[in-house]
Order: C-alpha cells, then sequence, then structure tokens
C-alpha cells in the first residue's frame, strides 16, 4: 500500500517516518521505580518483537530510574509524563530517547519551553499526544463533545506551541475509545501535518474485546497507509499487544517475514483434538519467529490435506492420528500425541539450517 509521507523522526537506534517500517510500541506496567521488575518485563517485551517501549514517569524516583533501565535493555525507552515539567527534565537528562508530553497540562509557556530546550540540547523527539479524555473544554463546547474535528485541532494547536518555539522534532498521537471517530480524526490529521503519526485505539479493553476493537480501528487507519508507530491498547499482559500488533501488521502487509500459521475453524467432521493442538502450536512456534514459513493446522480430511499441502509444514488430522506434510509431501502419519513433536523438530532443524529428514 501506499503510505502517507512524514518526516523521519530517531527515537534512540530506531527510525519512524519517511519510508521506514511501522514500529511497534507497548507500555511497561510495573513501577517504573522498580528496575529489576520494569527491565524484566521489557526483555520479555522484546522478546516478543516489541521495537519501542513506554515507562511511566510520575516521580523523581521514576525519571531517574530510567538511567539504569536503559543500560539493560536493548530498546528505545520513551519517557511519559504529565503535569510535572520538572520530571520530564529529568527523564531527558538520564537518558529518555523520546518523551511524551501534553504541552497543556505541563504549565507555562516558560515551563514548557524548558522542556523544549532540555529536549533540543539531545535531540530527541517529543511525543505530543491529545486522548478524547483530555480534550479542553472550549473545543468541546466548539464542537459539542468529542469529535475528530476536535481532536485533530487540539492535537495540532499543541504541537503549534512547541513549533513556535522552534523545534519540530515531534511526533503526534490522537486517540480516541469510538473506533470511528479515532479512523475519521487521523483520516483528517494526516492531510494537515507531516509529522509522523502515533497510532491506537485507546482504553480498548480486555483482550478479547480490546483485540477486536483495536483490529479494527488500526486496520481502517493503516490501511490508508496512515500510520508511523502503534501500540495496542489492552488491559492485559502487555506481552499480548506485542503479539497481535505484529499480527496485524503482517496481515496487512506492513510486515513481512516470522511465522504464519492457518488452522481450519473446526467442524463435526473433527476428530482429533485440533483446538487444543493449534494452541500448542501457537506457543511452539513463538520460539522460531525468525522463520519465514507457513504452518497449517488442519483438522479433518476434507480440506485438510489439501490446505496443508499449500504450506510449509502442515499437519492434517484424522481419527486420532495425523499426517505431517512437508513442501506438499506427506513426510509420515503419526499418533495424534506425537504430531506437536514432530513439528517441533522439523522446525528446529530449519532454524539450525540442517537438512530436513
Amino acid at each position: 500500500m501506499n503510505r502517507m509521507h512524514t518526516k523521519e523522526v530517531r527515537i534512540g537506534d530506531r527510525v519512524i517516518g519517511g519510508d521506514n517500517p511501522v514500529l511497534i510500541q507497548s507500555m511497561t506496567n510495573t513501577k517504573t521505580e522498580d528496575i529489576d521488575a520494569t527491565v524484566a518485563q521489557i526483555l520479555e517485551l522484546e522478546k516478543a518483537g516489541c521495537d519501542i517501549i513506554r515507562c511511566t514517569a510520575p516521580t523523581m524516583e521514576a525519571a531517574k530510574a530510567i538511567r539504569e533501565i536503559k543500560k539493560r535493555i536493548h530498546i528505545p525507552l520513551v519517557a511519559d509524563i504529565h503535569f510535572d515539567y520538572r520530571l520530564a527534565i529529568a527523564a531527558i537528562e538520564n537518558g529518555a530517547d523520546k518523551i511524551r508530553i501534553n504541552p497543556g497540562n505541563i504549565g507555562s509557556r516558560d515551563r514548557v519551553k524548558a522542556v523544549v530546550d532540555a529536549a533540543r540540547e539531545r535531540n530527541i523527539p517529543i511525543r505530543v499526544g491529545v486522548n478524547s479524555g483530555s480534550l479542553e473544554k472550549d473545543l468541546l463546547e466548539k464542537y459539542g463533545g468529542v469529535t475528530p474535528e476536535a481532536l485533530v485541532e487540539s492535537a495540532l494547536k499543541e504541537a503549534a506551541i512547541i513549533e513556535d518555539m522552534g523545534y519540530e522534532n515531534l511526533v503526534i498521537s490522537i486517540k480516541s475509545s469510538d473506533v470511528m471517530t479515532c479512523v475519521k480524526a487521523h483520516e483528517l490529521i494526516s492531510t494537515r501535518t507531516d509529522h509522523p503519526l502515533h497510532v491506537g485505539i485507546t482504553e480498548a479493553g480486555t483482550l478479547r474485546r480490546g483485540l477486536i476493537k483495536s483490529s479494527a480501528g488500526l486496520a481502517m487507519i493503516l490501511s490508508q497507509g496512515i500510520g508511523d508507530t502503534i501500540r495496542l491498547s489492552l488491559t492485559a499482559d502487555p506481552v499480548e499487544e506485542v503479539y497481535a500488533a505484529k499480527e496485524i501488521l503482517k496481515t496487512l502487509g506492513l510486515r513481512k517475514g516470522g511465522i504464519e500459521i492457518v488452522s481450519c475453524p473446526t467442524c463435526g467432521r473433527t476428530q482429533i483434538d485440533l483446538i487444543g493442538l493449534a494452541e500448542q502450536v501457537e506457543k511452539v512456534v513463538s520460539e522460531f519467529d525468525d522463520l519465514n514459513i507457513k504452518i497449517a493446522v488442519m483438522g479433518c480430511v476434507v480440506n485438510g490435506p489439501g490446505e496443508a499441502k499449500e504450506a510449509d509444514i502442515g499437519i492434517a488430522g484424522g481419527d486420532g492420528v495425523g499426517l505431517l506434510i512437508r513442501k506438499g509431501e506427506i513426510v509420515k502419519k503419526l499418533p495424534e500425541n506425537e504430531l506437536l513433536g514432530a513439528l517441533k523438530d522439523e522446525l528446529t532443524r530449519m532454524k539450525n539450517g540442517s537438512e530436513i529428514l
């Protein structure tokens, strides 16, 4: 798809905007002051495929903890700041690769300028964030509530405060928990700025509902070429955000590589525990995501063998047994309880570059 043209912005050793890939973000839910717990969670998120991590810095202790956290992780760190400009400056001084602020709640122009000057000194970007829950009273009155136009006007007004100070190393985010409001807002703002856009459906909900809501909204936005970095916000383990974001990007053709799993929805013809098997396969393949292959997990003799033959590796189930199929050829027939192990053996050989037997 054609991507909207935006400026390039460097965040640590990553770059968003321009022709660069859409990068995945998440946010820690540990206390940032608890350095060990925060680092452990970030390392887990890195393993899942997170490109950029955000940590809240609500206290001076948290802002100063960034220095030590940075020493022990491998992806850029964004400090999330609200209300106290001194925390933003401390986070910058302690090595944050980017800060997220809302100039409207930081305080006076002098305080905002102090933050901008600190960011300018180290040439780190500022993300200006506007959510539907933080719209200014005058805009709510002007537009009669939270509307796409109100969100866009608020975001551009906040960005203009920093631009007027001669600093344009910016990323903009406009988020709403209402999918269509969020989609329309992104369509509008993409025609009015060339700053990179951080995209997400805010407060999307729990794992099941949030995945559906976020997938619908992000697909509509990203499929128009809008968006340079995304966070899929879930009331769940942050690792789930990263896995889901990867799948959305791969589904839309915005991220290449990794393992694709296709599995049938099951029906009355299924004679093995396909649901359990597919879930086990999903867990197993997380160790092999550097392989660029397609795996099929099929449950019956109607479509199973044919679909499995279209994949690099396939399992087609029968009555308590299954076929292991590789590159269209049946490799062997196995009892149901041996299928997962055989699949893992095949993946291990592929990962090690060994000849598959």
